[in-house]
This record gives C-alpha cells, sequence and structure tokens, in this order.
C-alpha cells in the first residue's frame, strides 16, 4: 500500500477537525452559516461513526483525490466472482446435459439444483433481513440512484405475473403426479416462495450501501444474482425449445404444421394428464414466460448494484426525485400508442395466417410483418436521430462522479444490442449469399439493414440522454397576495398589493416547459411505446426467422437454430431494457 497517496483518520485528527469546526464557522457570513454547520455537522457524525468502530475503520481509508475506499473489497470480490463463477459454470452444464442428452441428465436434475440454489439465496436474504442489516451502522448511506420506484414496480408486476405462471405450472403437473417426478411440483412452489422473498428484499433494500459483513453480503448477492440468471437461462431455453419448429423433412423447411418440440419439461409423451384443463394450464404458462424472464433479468440487474454498493460511502445531496407527468407532451404518446395498437392487430393476424397450409397466406403474413416492422424502425431511426440533434442544441452538462446504475444501464443496453445485431447481420448475408430475388427476401434485406440502423441510433440517444445532468424542475412560479385583501375585496388595496412574506398564500402557475425539453420528451416518450410492441411480437411467439425458410436453407437447421436462440432471446431482453432506460430519459429530460 502506498502511504503517500493513503491517509488513515485518527481519533486525534478528528478531535482537531471537530474543535476546528467553531472557529472556521464564526468567520462566515451569517448567512451562509447555518448551512455550512450543518454541513460539517453530517460529515463529521459521519466520519464520528466509522472512528468509533476500530476494526471497521482499519479497512475504510480515504485516498489523495477525497474518495473512500475498502482496503478488503479486493479478497470480497474474488470470493465473491468465486460464487458466481463456479455456480453458473455447472448450471450451464446442467443446462445443456438436459437438451442434448435428456436420457442422463433429464430436466428432473435440473431443477433439483435450482431448488438448492433457490433455499439457498432464501436464506441469506432473510439472514440479511434479520441479522445484517440491524447492526449499528451497518447501512450508512444510501444509492439514491439505484432501484428507483419504477424499477420496483416493474418488478412486482413481472412478479406477480410469474407468480400465476407458477401456479398454473402446479396444476399442469399435478395432473401428471401419478406417472412424472414430484420435484416437477416442487420447483414452480419454490420458485413462487423466492419471487415473494426476493421482491420483498429488494423493494426494501435496493438502495442500501452495506459496511457490515462486506464479504458476506457480497458472496450473498452474488448467489443472488448466480440464481436468477440460472432460472433466467432455463426459462429462456425451455421457450426456445417450444418456439422452435422441427422438420420432419429436411427438404421442406418453415412450415409451422411441421412439427414443434416443446421443452424437455414436458416429460414422457406416454404420461397423461388427469385433468381435464391441462391442455389450458400449458398454454398459459408458456405465455407467461416472457414475464417470468425479465423478472429474473430485473432481479439480476438490482443484486448487481447491490453487489457494486457493498462498501461504497456516497453522497447523493445532489439528487433529485423527478415524477412523471405527461403534462405539455402529446404528439409522441399518441404517435407511439398508434404504432402499439396496429403492431398488436399485425401480430395478431401474422400468428394466424402464418400457420395456414397454404402457401400464399403464409407469404402474405410475412409480407405484412416485414413492412410493419420496417415502418415502425424507420420511424424510430428518424426519431432518435432527432433527438440526438436536440442534444447537440442543449446547454447540459455531462453527469459526473460514480454511479453504478447508470454503467451497468450502459452495459446491458450495448451488450443485449449485439444479439439483435447478431441475427440481422446473418440475415444480411444469407439475402445477398442466396439473391435478392422475391418480395420476400427484399423486404426481409430492408428490415435486417434498418434494423441494424435504428439500434445503433438508438443506443446512442439512451446512452446520451442517461450521461446527461437531469434538469431542475423550475416550472412553478410562485404569486404572493395579500390575505386581507382578498378577504375584503377591496379592489384599491388588491391594485397595491404588497410581497410580502408574512400573512401571505402562495400560488401555484404551471409554466410550459422549454420547446427543446418538450420535442426530447414527445422523442423518449414515442421510443419508449414502440420498443414495448418490438419486445411483445418476439417474446409471445412470432418467428419469423423460422417461418421464413431462408436462414435455414443458408446456415443449415442446426446453425440457425442456434443463431435464433442464442440472439433473439438478448434481443427481447434489449426491448424491454431500452422501454427502462427510455422512461429514465423521459424523466430527466
Amino acid at each position: 500500500m502506498h502511504y503517500s497517496t493513503l491517509k488513515l483518520f485518527d481519533l486525534h485528527e478528528l478531535s482537531m477537525y471537530i474543535h476546528g469546526l467553531p472557529f472556521e464557522a464564526g468567520m462566515m457570513s451569517t448567512k451562509e452559516e447555518p448551512e455550512l454547520q450543518e454541513s460539517h455537522i453530517s460529515t463529521v457524525q459521519h466520519a464520528g461513526t466509522h472512528m468509533a468502530r476500530g476494526a471497521r475503520s482499519a479497512s475504510i481509508a480515504l485516498s489523495s483525490t477525497g474518495s473512500w475506499r475498502d482496503s478488503s473489497r479486493s479478497w470480497g470480490w474474488l470470493l465473491s466472482g468465486a460464487v458466481l463463477v463456479n455456480v453458473l459454470a455447472l448450471g450451464c452444464a446442467l443446462v445443456g446435459a438436459s437438451v442434448f442428452n435428456a436420457q442422463h441428465v433429464t430436466s428432473v436434475h435440473l431443477q433439483l439444483y435450482l431448488v438448492v440454489l433457490i433455499l439457498s439465496t432464501t436464506v441469506w436474504m432473510v439472514f440479511y433481513k434479520a441479522y445484517t442489516c440491524r447492526e449499528d451502522d451497518a447501512v450508512l448511506y444510501k444509492d439514491m440512484h439505484a432501484g428507483p420506484v419504477w424499477l420496483r414496480g416493474g418488478l412486482v408486476l413481472f412478479g406477480i405475473c410469474s407468480l400465476i405462471m407458477d401456479v398454473f405450472k402446479v396444476a399442469f403437473y399435478v395432473g401428471h403426479v401419478h406417472c412424472d417426478s414430484p420435484v416437477k411440483i416442487v420447483f414452480p412452489a419454490v420458485q413462487a416462495m423466492f419471487i415473494l422473498v426476493q421482491t420483498y428484499f429488494l423493494w426494501l433494500h435496493a438502495k442500501d450501501c452495506v459496511q457490515a459483513q462486506r464479504n458476506i453480503t457480497r458472496s450473498g448477492l452474488m448467489l443472488t444474482l448466480a440464481t436468477n440468471l440460472m432460472i433466467w437461462m432455463t426459462a429462456v431455453t425451455e421457450e426456445s425449445l417450444h418456439q422452435t419448429v422441427y422438420p420432419n423433412d429436411t427438404r421442406s423447411l418453415g412450415s409451422r404444421s411441421l412439427s414443434v418440440r416443446a421443452s424437455s419439461s414436458e416429460g414422457d409423451s406416454s404420461c397423461v394428464c388427469s385433468l381435464a384443463a391441462c391442455k389450458i394450464f400449458e398454454d398459459a404458462y408458456y405465455y407467461l414466460y416472457p414475464f417470468n424472464i425479465e423478472y429474473s433479468l430485473f432481479a439480476s440487474a438490482m443484486a448487481y448494484v447491490m453487489w457494486k454498493n457493498v462498501g461504497r460511502l456516497v453522497d447523493d445531496h445532489g439528487h433529485h426525485e423527478h415524477r412523471f407527468h405527461m403534462r405539455d407532451v402529446l404528439v409522441g404518446p399518441a404517435t407511439g400508442l398508434l404504432v402499439l395498437v396496429a403492431g398488436l392487430t399485425i401480430f395478431v393476424v401474422y400468428e394466424v395466417d402464418v400457420s395456414s397450409k397454404e402457401q400464399e397466406k403464409k407469404d402474405t403474413a410475412l409480407i405484412m410483418y416485414y413492412v410493419a416492422n420496417t415502418t415502425t424502425v424507420v420511424l424510430m431511426t428518424v426519431a432518435a436521430v432527432a433527438g440526438c440533434t436536440l442534444y447537440r442544441l442543449e446547454q447540459r452538462e455531462h453527469a459526473v462522479g460514480k454511479n453504478p446504475t447508470r454503467s451497468l444501464d450502459v452495459g446491458l443496453l450495448v451488450g443485449a444490442s449485439v444479439g439483435q445485431l447478431t441475427v440481422a447481420y446473418f440475415t444480411i448475408v444469407a439475402v445477398l449469399g442466396i439473391g435478392v430475388g422475391g418480395l420476400v427476401n427484399a423486404l426481409n434485406l430492408a428490415w435486417s439493414v434498418l434494423n441494424v440502423v435504428e439500434l445503433c441510433a438508438q443506443n446512442v440517444f439512451i446512452i446520451e440522454g442517461l450521461r446527461r445532468e437531469p434538469h431542475q424542475d423550475t416550472r412553478r412560479a410562485s404569486i404572493f397576495s395579500n390575505l386581507l385583501a382578498l378577504q375584503a375585496h377591496d379592489e384599491h388595496r388588491r391594485s397595491s398589493n404588497v410581497l410580502t412574506p408574512r400573512g401571505s398564500i402562495a400560488i401555484s402557475v404551471h409554466k410550459p416547459l422549454p420547446w427543446k425539453r418538450k420535442l426530447l420528451k414527445e422523442v423518449s416518450s414515442f421510443l419508449l411505446l414502440c420498443n414495448i410492441i418490438l419486445w411483445i411480437i418476439p417474446a409471445f411467439g412470432a418467428r419469423p426467422q423460422f417461418d421464413n425458410p431462408l436462414g435455414t436453407n443458408f446456415y443449415q437447421f442446426g446453425m440457425w437454430v442456434a443463431v435464433v436462440n442464442i440472439g433473439l432471446p438478448f434481443g427481447i431482453f434489449y426491448r424491454m431494457h431500452s422501454v427502462a432506460s427510455l422512461f429514465e430519459v423521459y424523466l430527466t429530460s
């Protein structure tokens, strides 16, 4: 450790600092004295709290740059990182084995592993709530950027849908209990309990910057992250296998009439359900998989931010709460709702027509799908470019300082877009390799190229919006009126009102948004609604990549399935993460 750049506060220095406060504060002007004294006292209280605990203060130091640093952080990061890597590595092996060698490693083995993970994570959450956070000075700071209320609200919404999915799963496998493993009933029941505990835990503690039991807390949060990622990976695999079209004849590809292999979790086909409503339960829980997938990703992101905040000392005096309102914003939401409704209509028609045995209907459905999506991404590209231009005209500074939430948002945005870019570029190469001949392939090529452009433009718009300092809401003006004049209704006295603090009332007057802020809110709200429909369509079953035989013919079935089933889940997550990021951009614009 370089002692030239690292200084420990001892009690003697702290005492000198405290005794020096009255003299320094006395030299200040009368106007500045209360605020500065309060600031100094707050700082001293935080410093004194840490110095009072010898074991804890020995591991917290102040560098020459003025930022606090935890000297035991490296050990905690290594330990928690080892937990994450080992849990995910074993989980990936089990998922792969249950898919490709279901005779030896079945879905029951995978579910037993998940039950162990879920129970271990739940035990740690209860330990944190009952013991860790109740220690003296365990949570001295809160990261006001972490876990905003809209993110926790989304977690609750997706959690409720996941609970409904687990209820349908339990009901479905109760009908198979006479011929299938009871583990398939235990797993959704345990998962439902985990969702309740985790949602409660994250709602209360997402902002915590834990100072006590840092290594245990880091490892527990990494276990939480790994558990949610394993649940996400399992759900994505089951849904992908359920949606993938497996041809009976390799010379006749791309037909929805061909057999669709469901996931290995369905068990033995000879096991007949004893309940009449089994088919309804099965269809219902498959339609709820997208919500369970998003719940796991939301929880993973919040656990990661908590992990980054362990041992962190933050100063969020400059943080301002931003309230959601639609005042002065009309064109963006209206146009976005129009695109959303049109997209839902086209999605329903597409799902009906593409399942037809008539090739002409299938081609018409694909043409309609490509035209609708191409139009949407063109409008989104124009809006994103306009938003980037507005940023150039704005005089807003970029946000400074460490912000784990913002860093994670940017990283996830760029990383998740790679999945959709991969599918788009594979499609472009396939179309150009075979030839554009035909309207369907031409529209497929146009959609893929424009999708790449839209992803890049939207990423720039969102990242730039997240990096800007939020606007301060100064839109409410105050008009003071003399109460005696209002009561007496004296025209002369009302005409000569004197604005004084005593005996006056403040009347809030709405002031319209500046045109640049208004346009930024219009753009972000429009993009938000467009991303919702682009999430709904693939998340609930639309697979033009398989309905159009182009990719299968060019890359062969095995490779094309791998590209789509790996890239598409990341693309679906990208759209939902864009919705969350655009909502934040809307609030801060």
